[in-house]
This record gives structure tokens, C-alpha cells and sequence, in this order.
């Protein structure tokens, strides 16, 4: 089974940038098709983004385009989530998952899901 370990969240003003991570551990693959997802009070989870194993391919929700992207570094296990221009309505908790099928593009499951990290943007 693959662990995932989300870092880098944080109470940021509007405006900021963050940057997340997500470093994964075990499983029998070097890699995965890797997401980020987010979810706020009250909400159900968010579709953010998702990275194909060799950074090939990128999928982003319409409402993060333009501000959020997602990357990889294969060498060190880990996905990262570059956040620019946050407002409060990004406060949530962000999830990073993975996809152990790589069966579709884009995924349409994610079976190793990490146990997030906070982001709180204040006005």
C-alpha cells in the first residue's frame, strides 16, 4: 500500500502563495498518477488537479486554472501544489491521492489518499 504524507499547509493572508507537498512511501511502482483535492466545511470534496506518473500530462478543475499548478519531482517521491493569489474561498483542508490502477486518463479513482493538510486564508 502506498503512504502519502501532505506538507506546506498554513494561515496565509489574500493575496499569498503557498506551496503543498505530498511525498509518497511504499506500493510497488515508482510512481502513480497523483491528484490534489480539497475539501471545506460543509462542502463535499473538490477535483483540484492531477499529474500523470512522468509529468506528461496535467488536468486542472476550471476554477484553479490560471492560479493553482501541480508538479513532480519523481526523484524525491513527491507532488507539489503551487497556490498563487489565494482568497478565502480556498480555505479547506487539501488532500493529495493516488491512482495504483493507472488504468484511465484522467483517473477516475484514487485508491491511496493521504490524511491532509490545512490551508486558511484570512482577508
Amino acid at each position: 500500500q502506498v503512504q502519502l504524507v501532505e506538507s506546506g499547509g498554513g494561515l496565509v493572508q489574500t493575496g499569498d502563495s503557498l506551496r503543498l507537498s505530498c511525498t509518497a512511501s511504499g506500493g510497488t511502482r515508482t510512481s502513480y498518477s497523483m491528484a490534489w483535492f480539497r475539501q471545506a466545511p460543509g462542502y463535499e470534496r473538490e477535483f483540484l488537479a492531477v499529474i500523470s506518473r512522468g509529468s506528461t500530462l496535467t488536468y486542472y478543475t476550471n476554477s484553479v486554472k490560471g492560479r493553482f499548478t501541480i508538479s513532480r519531482n519523481n526523484s524525491k517521491n513527491t507532488v507539489y501544489l503551487q497556490m498563487n493569489n489565494l482568497n478565502p474561498e480556498d480555505t479547506a483542508v487539501y488532500y493529495c491521492a493516488a491512482d495504483l490502477d493507472d488504468r484511465n486518463w484522467p483517473p477516475e479513482d484514487y485508491e491511496s489518499w493521504g490524511q491532509g493538510t490545512q490551508v486558511t486564508v484570512s482577508l
